[in-house]
């Protein structure tokens, strides 16, 4: 009984790796940043409704005190898939974007692989991206009104 277990085991086990997804590695440029003050607070979401209710997969923030210049690179692991990027340039450090008293935003904001036209949100199929079984590099503009 344990040796046909142990041949099935010995069979199967060079196909036990192909079977898994690996993370690969995704490398954000983030440009246009205004200032150094604050953090970047950047948002990883997988569909729109996730991207509608704020509810990102992943997130992570990041202090702009070492940031020379206007440009930063963040690099991280993401299983192959498809996600969207947000970045908001939380300059006040709340964790939330602020707004004037019309409702436009105060601080600068981006998304993956797409520069934001006009005033609506955008939908998340205007900024995804897919990670396969290579590393990516997306960009993130800010913008700021």
């Amino acid at each position: 009984m344990r040796l046909p277990i142990t041949l099935l085991l010995f069979w199967f086990l060079p196909f036990i790796g192909t079977f898994g997804s690996h993370p690969q590695k995704v490398e954000v440029t983030i440009t246009g940043i205004k200032s150094t003050q604050g953090r970047l607070c950047i948002a990883i979401f997988v569909d729109n409704e996730g991207f509608k209710k704020e509810s990102p997969c992943k997130d992570m923030k990041i202090s702009k005190e070492r940031i020379s210049g206007n440009t930063t690179t963040v690099e991280f692991e993401l299983l192959p898939g498809v996600y969207g990027i947000s970045v908001l340039d939380d300059e006040n450090c709340n964790g939330k974007m602020d707004y004037n008293m019309v409702g436009i935003p105060k601080e600068g904001f981006g998304f993956s692989n797409y520069y934001h036209r006009g005033i609506t949100k955008p939908h998340f199929d205007q900024f995804k991206f897919e990670v396969s079984n290579s590393d990516v590099k997306v960009l993130v503009e800010l913008k700021y009104m």
